[in-house]
Formats: structure tokens, C-alpha cells, sequence
């Protein structure tokens, strides 16, 4: 991988851990036992992709104005299930967990 790609990879991982609040994993994918990207405060770990031009296909259907749909949801054969959002829903569900990991503590 060219410098220039790795300098998007990094800034990209940058970017979406400031965004989702989440910490970047330092050396992920380049020295083992450094797996994912970006640690989310929930605990997920998150893969982040940045491409010149992403799947076409995909933007077409999240960003569809006529049907605006909440995620979009697919599989190829024999692979297991996919679902896309926009990050502003992504970050609702991660709110949502977090008031209910609250609402336990209380109990």
C-alpha cells in the first residue's frame, strides 16, 4: 500500500473516532494482535474504509430520496448479512445503548 493510501486510511480512522467519540486502535492491521480500526465507546470495534469511489450501488440506495430508508440491508450467496446506515442513525443506536446501559447501572 502506497503512502498516500495509508495516510487516507489514517485519517479516515481519525475522523470516525472523533465523530462516533470511539479511540482509534494504533497499529491495527499492522502488527498482530492490533485487529480493528476504531474502538467505539460501547466496546464495538469498527473496520473503517475509505475508497476514492465507493460502491456506487450502496450511496444509490441509502441516500434515495424518494424511498429514504433508515439502513440498507444486504448478502451475497453464501455470505452473511450486511447492514449500511448514515452515521447520524449509527449514532443514535450507539446513544440508545448507552442510556440503557445507564438505566441498569441504576437498578
Amino acid at each position: 500500500m502506497g503512502r498516500r493510501s495509508k495516510r487516507k486510511g489514517y485519517a479516515g480512522e481519525r475522523e470516525f473516532a472523533q465523530l462516533t467519540g470511539g479511540q482509534r486502535v494504533p497499529l491495527s492491521g499492522a502488527m498482530e494482535g492490533y485487529t480493528n480500526d476504531v474502538e467505539l465507546p460501547n466496546g464495538w470495534k469498527a473496520e473503517v474504509k475509505r475508497r476514492k469511489q465507493m460502491e456506487k450501488t450502496l450511496y444509490g440506495w441509502i441516500l434515495d430520496e424518494r424511498e429514504k430508508p433508515d439502513v440498507v440491508a444486504f448478502r451475497a450467496d453464501r455470505m452473511p448479512w450486511i447492514v449500511s446506515m448514515k452515521l447520524e442513525k449509527f449514532m443514535y443506536l450507539l446513544e440508545c445503548e448507552r442510556k440503557l446501559k445507564d438505566l441498569e447501572e441504576i437498578e
